[in-house]
């Protein structure tokens, strides 16, 4: 098989996607707030400000940016871990919890509208290899084996 060829293929096909808007939608919010949000209200244990720049997968800079302006906004409290003062732990205010409902309800509405415009075989096979790639790249630094 021609990966070079097969890759570029994937590559038109993501840069058209990605204009339609669907792939826009769920970008913004897999990324910054809406992101940080959406961990603190599902992950399971605490959160923390390194779980969520994990999970992000952006700077601390950038999380201390994100967890600033939610918490200026009224989504979130920090305070210090009295168990262990080195760490700060986040929660979301009812605020916030409404906020992070509301765009998870936004984006599996708008996932849902993408894959309603395939048929139903294609896509569950499309959110199998998804799944799938996501699972065999999950442990390596460079995303690939």
């Amino acid at each position: 098989m021609d990966y070079q060829e097969l890759a570029s293929e994937l590559l038109n096909s993501m840069y058209s996607l990605r204009r339609t808007g669907f792939e826009k939608g769920i970008a913004e919010f897999l990324h910054g707030e809406a992101a940080a949000l959406h961990h603190i209200a599902f992950c399971s244990g605490e959160a923390l400000p390194s779980g969520i720049r994990r999970k992000l997968g952006v700077s601390s800079a950038r999380t201390a940016q994100v967890l600033n302006n939610a918490e200026s906004k009224g989504w979130i409290t920090r305070q210090i871990d009295q168990r262990d003062r080195r760490r700060v732990l986040i929660e979301l205010t009812p605020k916030g919890r409404a906020i992070a409902e509301k765009h998870r309800r936004e984006v599996v509405g708008l996932a849902a509208k993408m894959l309603s415009v395939l048929e139903e075989h294609d896509a569950r096979e499309y959110v199998r290899i998804t799944g799938k790639l996501a699972e065999i790249t999950a442990g390596t630094t460079a995303g690939l084996p």
